[in-house]
């Protein structure tokens, strides 16, 4: 009985979704270095934060497969991880904004791959990634 009962919390533990480290007032503060390229636009149009259109909207991307949001046409590498089962959840997020290419380059064990985002985040990538998880809320 002692260990059914450890199994079963186990296994509640690991389909509950991990939620974000991060600060997200923090982050929709650190969300202005992103506005420049990136939107915020929810599916019903609610505009969350205004930005450019050189990247693709990132509302709803946590858990989205990558390479994926329609009307966007992403580089070749990124849409092959997406093809190979990448899907950004923290610990993606934060590696991919730190510096693209050479995550794509490791994720798709690929020393050509190239990501359209050149931009590196040099801190607060856990924050960004709250503020996005809860303006999708």
């Amino acid at each position: 009985m002692k260990y059914s009962i450890h199994a079963a919390i186990s296994a509640l533990m690991l389909a509950t979704p991990a939620l974000a480290e991060g600060d997200a007032e923090a982050g929709k503060k650190a969300f202005n270095k992103c506005k420049a390229c990136h939107t915020v636009v929810s599916a019903s149009d609610e505009v969350i934060v205004k930005g450019g259109k050189t990247g693709p909207n990132l509302y709803g991307i946590i858990g989205r497969t990558a390479g994926t949001e329609e009307g966007y046409k992403y580089g070749d590498s990124l849409v092959l991880a997406g093809e190979n089962g990448l899907v950004w959840d923290e610990a993606t997020f934060v590696e991919y904004t730190t510096d693209p290419k050479k995550f794509l380059q490791t994720y798709l064990d690929d020393p050509k791959a190239k990501s359209k985002m050149t931009f590196k985040l040099r801190k607060g990538g856990e924050d960004i990634y709250a503020f996005l998880a809860s303006a999708a809320e």
